[in-house]
């Protein structure tokens, strides 16, 4: 069992929420914390191989010019590691065949879903079946939502968890899937773990603005089977803190954010398996 749970947060090449993420898993409980370029994963200077959790923020990777995450996934797929060859791609699947944690957030999640790493169906996770386009309202939404954690979903990182409350900062979220079969198939498998929710009725919604990006049946974000990879397109690490909510001086909130839980889960979760 891990008795230092080591966690890495990469930036680089437009990611603009490292900052946030790593502060959230110190909060979360994790013992050593690194912000690691990407540039470093390639020469060497850092491995995956060190660490349980895999940190991936959001921002504007590579200025989304090709879509966003796109680039990135490329890099992921292709660029291979200086100082012995090996590519970056195999590293990765070297960390999730060892059970290991990745979280994508909004940029993050974006490039997960390109790179293949979700929906995970069967241990691929490098084949591409999801993407995440344009909203539908075809501008960038800077806006809070309400959210509905599905209680039978494997994910590792909401257990325990029900309704959240999370900003989202994004122009390409809406939710796509290659075919019906693929949604159908996350459906049955629980794997959407995150919906976006009418907070007048708590039901799933594909209605703006409550739904900001037009995602089908109001998916806000996913797992993979094994619940230990998860991607989702609000920002959890904005919501660390009471003073981080919209109202907070208007309403009475527990100091602590809603957001620290999810880093919180992942860190118990190594702690108990890894």
């Amino acid at each position: 069992m891990a008795t230092s749970v080591k966690a890495i947060v990469l930036t680089g090449y437009g990611t603009n929420c490292e900052m946030e993420m790593a502060h959230a898993c110190r909060l979360g409980g994790a013992d050593q914390v690194d912000i690691v370029h990407l540039s470093e994963l390639g020469m060497g200077k850092f491995s995956l191989d060190q660490y349980h959790f895999l940190n991936l923020p959001g921002g504007f990777l590579d200025g989304d010019d090709l879509g966003a995450g796109q680039a990135g996934a490329h890099r992921w797929k292709y660029a291979t590691i200086k100082a012995n060859g090996e590519r970056l791609q195999d590293q990765l699947q070297r960390f999730i065949g060892d059970g290991k944690l990745i979280l994508g957030v909004c940029n993050g999640f974006q490039l997960m879903v390109k790179a293949g790493l979700l929906p995970g169906f069967d241990h691929d996770y490098a084949t591409r079946a999801l993407s995440l386009t344009h909203n539908d309202s075809g501008r960038f939404e800077d806006r809070w939502v309400t959210l509905k954690v599905d209680r039978q979903s494997p994910c590792v990182f909401t257990r325990g968890l029900d309704t959240l409350y999370f900003p989202v900062r994004h122009g390409e979220g809406k939710f796509v899937a290659q075919d019906q079969a693929i949604m159908t198939r996350l459906g049955q498998a629980k794997l959407i773990a995150l919906r976006y929710v009418d907070p007048a009725t708590g039901a799933p919604t594909e209605t703006y603005p409550h739904n900001p990006n037009g995602s089908p049946a109001g998916v806000a974000g996913i797992c993979d089977p094994t619940g230990r990879l998860f991607g989702l397109m609000p920002h959890p690490e904005a919501f660390l803190h009471r003073t981080n909510h919209p109202r907070w001086t208007r309403e009475e909130l527990p100091e602590e954010g809603q957001g620290v839980q999810l880093f919180r889960n992942a860190v118990d979760f190594i702690r108990g398996n890894l």
